[in-house]
């Protein structure tokens, strides 16, 4: 397949690495729209003290920290942003960003899911260390997450960190004496935190991401936000072994390409998760004690 927007090292990279991050992956226009909309969402916020607004799923749309006041927001999470914003449907759907995507994983690629993990000035917000993968098991893994940059993403705001090669390695359970707590065991998160690299970048920039790539991130301990629009994509044959947790009316959009109907299977072995009964994995992770 010719690459469309990414370079033949830029490929190469991301199967060596399971990551590669792509700067200018939406416009300057479609940036600057992104991050007023994500603004605005913020100001509304203000006025609630709890988590707000419906999903497809009867779960709550925006989801706050406990921190959370009018006078210091702390709005983490929007669930599926591309059913209420045009805007954010189209950088999903139809920005460079998703050539680069299908440039990786296509040229048949399909849409699964959506969100905004936000990390406000001040807030708590951290992710324990995981991969995608054992959250939304498909028949094989050509699953690519692609987080895109809305701010800067810099050393001080809480960036991604990721295991350069971890994609190549082996699944990690996040079940912990019968609980499912969305992170790996203690020993594997210090492991992957001494070998780990960080993922900066420009607003507009992306990081494309293998499903099974191990990565995490902490606190925003800067006066700056740091917010990612975060879309999930497959090959079109590729077929969920799970439902999804952030259920969306657009949930195997063909983006590119075809459908084939057509499932590709490949081997491995875990356990299932279990879906969030909240608005956010933030407290399924919340439920991971270490020690």
């Amino acid at each position: 397949m010719t690459l469309k927007a990414l370079t033949q090292q830029q490929y190469d990279d991301f199967w060596c690495n399971g990551f590669l991050v792509v700067k200018n992956a939406v416009t300057p226009d479609l940036l600057q729209k992104l991050q007023q909309i994500f603004d605005d969402w913020v100001s509304d916020s203000c006025a609630y003290t709890k988590a707000y607004g419906t999903t497809i799923n009867a779960q709550p749309r925006f989801d706050l920290e406990a921190s959370h006041r009018a006078d210091k927001p702390a709005l983490r999470r929007v669930n599926a942003p591309v059913e209420v914003s045009e805007t954010y449907y189209e950088a999903m759907a139809s920005s460079r960003m998703t050539d680069c995507v299908t440039d990786l994983i296509g040229p048949n690629v399909k849409f699964h899911h959506s969100k905004i993990n936000s990390k406000l000035p001040g807030g708590n917000t951290e992710v324990k260390w995981h991969q995608d993968f054992t959250f939304t098991p498909h028949t094989n893994d050509d699953v690519v997450t692609a987080l895109l940059m809305v701010d800067d993403v810099t050393q001080e705001n809480g960036p991604l960190e990721v295991v350069p090669g971890s994609h190549r390695g082996d699944l990690h359970s996040l079940w912990h004496d019968g609980t499912f707590t969305g992170a790996v065991d203690d020993q594997v998160a210090a492991d992957a935190q001494a070998s780990s690299s960080v993922c900066l970048g420009p607003a507009g920039s992306v990081c494309l991401m293998h499903t099974r790539l191990m990565h995490g991130s902490q606190a925003n301990r800067s006066t700056r936000p740091r917010t990612l629009f975060i879309c999930v994509y497959s090959n079109a044959d590729a077929v969920p072994c799970s439902p999804s947790p952030m259920p969306n009316k657009f949930e195997g959009l063909i983006v590119h390409g075809e459908a084939t109907n057509k499932v590709r299977t490949i081997s491995y072995e875990m356990e299932l998760p279990q879906l969030p009964s909240t608005a956010s994995f933030f407290d399924q992770q919340a439920n991971h004690s270490e020690g």
